[in-house]
């Protein structure tokens, strides 16, 4: 619980809340929240209790005055718009006239009218390799209202088990005078790297962690080995201790009890405040063509690791999926078929149960181990409406998807906690000590 007086966050495009959970983590409150997808709002009520959840499209006006109304008095606003005309666009053309962004537009908008201290916008860094970064800090900046800081960060250069850049921009409020802070990174991802050399004897590849020799430093390996060390956390020191789950397990939680204790900081961070069940635990079954795919790929590898007679689409006789005609795997199978490496970070996990798999077992992860590899702790639990049926927002796929899919899109907390830290020392603590000054003088 916080405090009534911890600073507030209204949380737009919201999905699950990876977003909020990382401001809470850092002692800020959530106020309110929206999305569109009916599923992911039930996780953030199941998981923020405290706040008020706003299903509907924000482009509607009843959903929008909503919004504005729960937002009201809010310290900060965050949330991350979808562009869907970045790559159209012309540096001629003001992004936040475009139609195809109405809901970045009513970002601005809703930041325009709620005036908070302080906001937050997370997108893909697409937007930065089509040159918009600075007509985006031109539309945030509100004709001068405030001042913007716009920073591309790697999650796992601040401790999340998973490379992932986003583009973050930071809004401070003019008339605070203060500036907009930047965030620290570790720089480990551009220290080391997945070599993929040949074993000895022609007798396949194997992978290795290896030092970009212009940026390594000798500190870093060290941190990235210490499973006590936090500052980067390699996909082994977030999810061995629930290598007891198994493919096809229908139970969906696990009393700790069951699991071995905490072997790194990490584990136990990701354990602490849960209540001694863990949920999101089911493990989908696997296809024996899968199985033997994955048992011929060496952890870190992927589909170039398969000889050419796994390379056949139908294995066993086993039917799957749609066929191209050329009864070879096509290239939209080849992000199924990746092994995670123990020893370093995951790669960026999408959306699909079979974009990932276990490093030592051959299975895919549960969604719990796709939260932990995505830095939402044991006590975040991800659920669905429990409306069956097509909902207003609702994609397909069923529960376990959406599950996944939640994770998959959300932005990593410890990536959000990073941000909201950097927020609270360059804003609140400042604007606090500037009151306490005041009153001392008063005084």
């Amino acid at each position: 619980m916080h405090p009534v007086d911890a600073p507030t966050i209204v949380d737009l495009f919201a999905g699950a809340g990876g977003i909020s959970e990382g401001f809470r983590l850092e002692g800020f409150r959530a106020l309110a929240a929206s999305d569109i997808d009916p599923d992911a709002c039930a996780t953030y009520k199941l998981n923020f209790p405290g706040a008020k959840v706003i299903h509907g499209d924000v482009r509607k006006e009843a959903v929008a005055r909503e919004i504005l109304e729960a937002s009201q008095g809010a310290d900060v606003v965050v949330g991350g718009p979808p562009c869907q005309a970045f790559s159209q666009v012309r540096n001629h053309i003001r992004i936040i006239d475009d139609p195809r962004n109405s809901l970045y537009k009513e970002f601005v908008h809703i930041v325009s009218e709620v005036r908070p201290k302080v906001f937050l916008m997370e997108n893909v860094t697409g937007i930065d390799q089509m040159g918009f970064r600075e007509q985006i800090v031109s539309d945030l900046e509100l004709g001068g209202d405030y001042v913007v800081m716009p920073q591309v960060i790697d999650a796992a250069d601040v401790g999340v088990p998973q490379t992932r850049k986003r583009l973050i921009f930071i809004g401070v409020r003019s008339s605070l005078g203060l500036a907009a802070p930047s965030v620290e990174q570790s720089g480990i991802t551009r220290s080391l790297a997945l070599r993929r050399l040949m074993k000895k004897g022609d007798r396949g590849y194997k992978y290795v962690l290896m030092a970009e020799a212009d940026l390594f430093t000798s500190h870093l390996g060290r941190v990235l080995a210490d499973p006590m060390d936090m500052t980067a956390v390699t996909a082994s020191q977030a999810i061995s201790d629930l290598q007891v789950l198994r493919a096809g397990d229908r139970l969906d939680q696990i009393d700790y009890s069951k699991l071995p204790a905490p072997q790194s900081a990490y584990q136990q961070f990701m354990r602490d405040g849960s209540q001694g069940i863990l949920s999101n635990v089911q493990v989908p079954r696997l296809m024996e063509d899968t199985a033997q795919r994955l048992r011929a790929i060496p952890p870190g590898g992927n589909h170039r690791d398969l000889p050419e007679a796994l390379t056949q689409r139908n294995l066993t006789g086993q039917k799957w999926g749609q066929e191209n005609g050329s009864g070879k795997l096509s290239r939209r199978h080849f992000y199924a078929y990746r092994r995670l490496h123990p020893d370093v970070w995951s790669w960026t996990l999408n959306t699909k149960a079979d974009s990932v798999y276990h490093y030592k077992d051959v299975r895919a992860l549960s969604v719990r181990e796709f939260a932990r590899l995505h830095s939402f702790p044991d006590r975040f639990v991800f659920t669905t409406d429990s409306r069956p049926g097509p909902l207003d927002g609702r994609h397909d796929g069923g529960a376990a998807h959406s599950r996944y899919r939640q994770v998959g899109n959300a932005v990593p907390p410890l990536l959000a906690r990073a941000c909201a830290a950097a927020i609270r020392r360059s804003v609140f603590d400042a604007l606090a000590v500037e009151s306490l000054q005041r009153a001392l003088k008063a005084a």
